[in-house]
């Protein structure tokens, strides 16, 4: 049986290689396929924080083959749900969206301690993401 995503959620911080990248990650494993995540960054770096993906692995979610992908109009406008993470100004802003900003320390440069506390609190407003878009969070990777 094919699941038909009920709700689509855009994440975006400013390189789309860690916060949105995890949060992607998150979302698409805890909904079982029923929400349509995309990620991007208004500027996007070359490759996903190997961090980020080291801290994820840890949780049995592999972020390691997404690359980072540049902020559209277009991934706006197919979203219902547009969660920015630092970018600023560089989000577009469309009526009718619902936006919300989630204030996440930047894991560039931290250490794998540092990232796991990041991860810990993605997943936590991921898990709230879902019950508020009436998502029930039976997936893989619910610990």
């Amino acid at each position: 049986m094919t699941t038909t995503p009920q709700a689509s959620a855009l994440f975006v911080c400013v390189h789309n290689a860690g916060r949105s990248q995890m949060a992607a990650g998150f979302l698409r494993t805890l909904s079982g396929g029923r929400v349509d995540v995309r990620s991007a960054g208004s500027t996007p770096a070359d490759q996903v924080n190997p961090v980020a993906v080291q801290a994820m692995a840890e949780v049995g979610i592999d972020i390691g083959a997404e690359q980072p992908k540049v902020l559209t109009t277009d991934a706006v406008r197919a979203s219902d749900v547009v969660i920015t993470m630092g970018c600023g100004d560089a989000c577009p802003i469309f009526p009718g969206k619902r936006y919300e900003d989630w204030t996440l320390e930047d894991p560039a440069g931290q250490g794998i301690e540092s990232v796991r506390e990041i991860r810990d609190e993605i997943r936590a407003r991921v898990l709230t993401l879902l019950d508020e878009l009436g998502v029930n969070p039976d997936a893989p990777g619910r610990q």
